[in-house]
């Protein structure tokens, strides 16, 4: 069975599909099977054949190879909004064993499995569930990406705390720079790393 690991961030646009790509890479440099897995996705496109399509998936597939887009990205919604309210306009119940299940296939296919999450740690996937709730019936350790700017470290912190009070496991996160120049960024750098440990990676500004 195959190493999983949940990737959640301090908020949405702060670069987790950039950071689970270098994660690919990071692995496949070990000589590891590496699949992906994005369970929910909003803000699709629809497709000439109308089928819908997420950035997010395309740049994940184009990391791992992957071909079978049902498996890895079972549920996608149009909108651009958060999952449970795209879910319950296109009247679609989020079911986490199914999740699980699509899962369980493709850790029996790799080394490692990285499941995407959408938005933070507590973004709603329905009125009953939360992103935390898809990490804890995984039972996936988890890392966090940090969007590295203002507000980060209370940001950071804040997830940190949630995820570990879930019963979690924080296997480690990662500085991503979101702002080409942020000020004392080696300051909050060090901020973090003394409350969070030494990031798994830092990874540079990519405008």
């Amino acid at each position: 069975m195959a190493q999983g690991y949940f990737i959640t961030g301090t908020d949405t646009e702060i670069g987790k599909t950039h950071s689970a790509v270098k994660l690919v890479q990071h692995f496949q440099a070990q000589g590891k099977r590496v699949l992906a897995m994005k369970p929910v996705a909003s803000g699709c496109e629809v497709q000439p054949d109308g089928s819908l399509l997420n950035d997010d998936v395309v740049r994940l597939v184009a990391a791992t190879g992957q071909t079978d887009l049902a498996l890895m990205n079972p549920y996608r919604f149009l909108p651009p909004v958060s999952p449970h309210i795209a879910a319950r306009e296109a009247g679609v119940n989020i079911d986490l064993d199914l999740i699980a299940a699509h899962y369980r296939q493709l850790a029996a296919d790799a080394d490692v499995v990285l499941v995407e999450g959408a938005g933070g740690w507590l973004a709603p996937l329905s009125d009953a569930f939360k992103m935390q709730d898809l990490a804890q019936q995984l039972q996936l350790p988890v890392i966090l990406v940090v969007g590295m700017r203002l507000g980060c470290i209370n940001h950071a912190l804040l997830t940190a705390q949630a995820i570990r009070a879930a019963g979690c496991e924080l296997a480690g996160w990662i500085a991503n720079r979101v702002v080409p120049n942020q000020l004392a960024y080696a300051d909050n750098l060090a901020t973090l790393v003394q409350h969070l440990g030494t990031p798994l990676l830092e990874l540079p500004f990519e405008g």
